[in-house]
């Protein structure tokens, strides 16, 4: 293909920043606007019209799977011979041919694991007791200060200004900081940042090293630039050694690392840095429709440096939904996703996405309860994460023990469950700030709230039918998948798409996250919401809930960031509203659904708990739409397990065929399940 070829089929924009091959160049790419298309067609340009030779050319990604993708592109362009790396891979290839004349000898050994060297240096520092969540987090404050180019002296005042949550003392800090670095130089080992750090140092302080560098690479591409850190600009730096031809390429309104040490400054800073650069800026969106677009562009508002413009034809509005009660919202969307398997679409087109890691477990619970597989993506499945089978140990323990006199009494099993977590020095108050001991006190609070939700449902429960129902969940999402619906936080979305998309669990405190407390960190959090509604190509539903388990206290209310966006009301989604005919699925019967709500009005009164917790509207919905023959049928819509099933089947396929409520052989629909 020759030089003009490359450029056939690239729109005004992407054609503007592939002809400009010589730096410095920033490209601000959108969200979908085809920034790796534009990257690789500059590249492949540059290269056929003689401007860069192949051999000299650096393009520097975050992602190994990013440089592959890079590579695969640039091979089907015709182009070889143009290296693709990380900056690790990159920094590692370099520092392994040099050792010997920078450090005397061959490359130390890399520590692919450092919890523990951390483990060590924290029992150096006086740290007498120390678990697995608290070394987690040493590590990432140790990273922290490594990528920010952050030393000892100025942490505390770089760590406060940076709004940081520590996980210890900030003398306890410092004292682990000088203990690692210590353990680390008498194993004789590299971490990953000393691998940048050594590299860049090696340049620096070396000619001959320079020299030879910067012979081999002249021309540089950085993708993802608006998350590159400090040590990344260093070792950058060191590559150009002050030379301009540079090629940078990000989207500010994606900048979601913060908390890692980058800074989209650089980006924002360039054209500042580099007199005379060329800026282009990417706003077609090739990838969703003009309705996610528009919705992604009000999410932003003026904050927004890039204005998204949707090229593909018109689709759905979005759409946004309340619901009382967590459980409520998971089984909506268990029964949306079932319904568009059904209807079609891959199970690989649609993603449900959430804020934090502990709220997959009410997905993957009601995805499973309606046969619909997924795939877990960036994270243990709930079941499989280590304080959970720790804590289920204890609880198992504990139900074998004598009951209690109050056992049975109200709230004595979330009481109880509360007493075995603490053993796990769980408490009911949050602890401060993010990291692994937020994530891991998330998950064991999430445990608390199925006892809560069980307990609601059957007041006699104790710690014994806990224990069974978490053995049939457990059971149940530790099904192989190979392939299924995504189920994934917002961090780790970042970078695909689907054509359907379910944002969900969008209250405050969660989106923004609670210990979100500055102005950039909040900033940063309505980033995160904006990368969510990009994710989507088609169709995108929003959602929340008032509460956390059936029956508690609506104490929530929708994101912030959602206000002015979405509607005041969502009356169609919430569970105990008055649901008109109008908000019944396609098919559903008035009049069957009006005698399943009676029904469950009564079921209600019997267990002294609020309606919904015995079915809510969407699955009563359902029932009157699918009018279910059998059990097979039954279980078949969204919100029937196991439970409900034993509970309450045979009064609904009774009322289903016309009949009267009958005790059978389901159960009668009594407390003892």
């Amino acid at each position: 293909m020759d030089a003009d070829g490359v450029l056939g089929g690239l729109d005004p924009e992407q054609e503007q920043a592939a002809r400009a091959v010589r730096g410095p160049v920033c490209i601000l790419a959108g969200a979908g606007t085809g920034k790796t298309r534009t990257i690789t067609h500059r590249i492949a340009y540059s290269v056929q019209c003689g401007a860069v030779p192949a051999s000299q050319l650096l393009a520097v990604t975050f992602t190994a799977r990013a440089a592959g993708e890079m590579r695969t592109r640039l091979h089907g362009l015709g182009v070889a011979g143009v290296q693709a790396r990380t900056f690790h891979a990159a920094a590692l290839r370099q520092l392994r041919y040099f050792a010997p004349r920078v450090l005397g000898g061959a490359l130390p050994n890399l520590v692919d694991h450092k919890i523990r060297l951390i483990a060590q240096s924290a029992t150096r520092a006086g740290i007498r007791e120390a678990d697995r969540t608290l070394l987690r987090d040493l590590a990432s404050e140790l990273e922290w200060a490594k990528v920010t180019l952050t030393g000892p002296t100025d942490y505390p005042a770089r760590a406060a200004a940076a709004g940081r949550e520590l996980p210890a003392p900030v003398e306890t800090i410092l004292a682990v900081m000088t203990a690692y670095e210590e353990t680390k130089s008498r194993a004789g080992v590299l971490d990953f940042e000393d691998l940048l750090l050594v590299t860049a140092a090696a340049i620096e302080e070396h000619p001959s090293v320079a020299e030879e560098i910067r012979a081999r690479y002249r021309h540089f591409v950085v993708d993802e630039y608006q998350d590159v850190s400090p040590l990344q600009q260093r070792l950058l730096d060191a590559w150009l050694g002050g030379r301009d031809d540079l090629c940078v390429v990000g989207d500010p309104n994606q900048t979601i690392y913060s908390f890692t040490g980058a800074s989209p400054d650089f980006l924002l800073d360039f054209p500042r840095r580099h007199p005379g650069s060329t800026v282009v800026r990417l706003h077609r969106d090739y990838r969703s429709t003009p309705e996610v677009v528009g919705l992604a562009n009000q999410v932003l508002g003026r904050r927004s440096v890039l204005r998204l413009v949707g090229q593909r034809k018109p689709g759905p509005e979005p759409e946004f939904a309340e619901y009382e009660d967590e459980p409520a919202e998971a089984a909506a969307v268990a029964a949306r996703c079932r319904a568009l398997l059904d209807g079609g679409t891959p199970a690989s087109e649609i993603a449900v996405l959430f804020r934090v890691n502990a709220q997959s477990e009410t997905y993957e619970r009601a995805l499973a309860d309606v046969g619909v597989p997924y795939v877990l993506r960036g994270g243990e499945r709930f079941f499989e994460r280590p304080e959970i089978r720790e804590a289920i140990v204890l609880l198992r323990g504990a139900a074998r023990a004598p009951a209690d006199a109050d056992a049975g009494s109200a709230g004595a099993l979330p009481a109880a469950v509360r007493a075995v977590l603490s053993a796990l020095s769980w408490s009911a108050t949050a602890p401060p700030g993010g990291g692994a001991a937020r994530e891991r006190w998330e998950s064991l609070a999430a445990l608390v709230g199925l006892a809560e939700e069980l307990a609601a449902t059957v007041p006699a429960a104790g710690l014994p039918e806990l224990a069974v129902e978490l053995e049939q969940r457990a059971a149940a999402q530790h099904a192989p998948t190979v392939q299924g619906v995504t189920l994934a936080s917002l961090h780790a979305a970042k970078g695909l798409e689907w054509d359907v998309v379910f944002l969900v669990g969008l209250v405050d405190g969660t989106v923004p996250i609670q210990h979100a407390t500055t102005d950039p960190q909040v900033d940063e959090e309505r980033r995160l919401l904006y990368v969510g509604v990009t994710r989507a190509r088609e169709v995108l539903r929003l959602s929340w809930a008032l509460a956390r388990s059936p029956g508690g206290r609506r104490s929530r209310r929708r994101s912030r960031f959602l206000f002015g966006i979405a509607p005041e009301s969502a009356p169609a989604a919430r569970a105990t509203g008055r649901r008109g005919n109008r908000d019944l699925p396609d098919g559903a019967d008035p009049e069957l659904f009006a005698r399943l709500r009676s029904w469950r009005t009564s079921r209600a009164e019997v267990q002294r708990v609020p309606p919904y917790v015995v079915l809510n509207d969407t699955t009563l919905g359902e029932i009157a739409a699918r009018r279910p023959a059998d059990v097979p049928g039954l279980v078949a819509i969204a919100g029937i397990g196991q439970r409900k099933l034993d509970l309450y089947g045979a009064d609904v396929l009774a009322i289903v065929r016309g009949e009267e409520p009958l005790a059978g052989a389901l159960g009668s629909g009594s407390e003892s399940g």
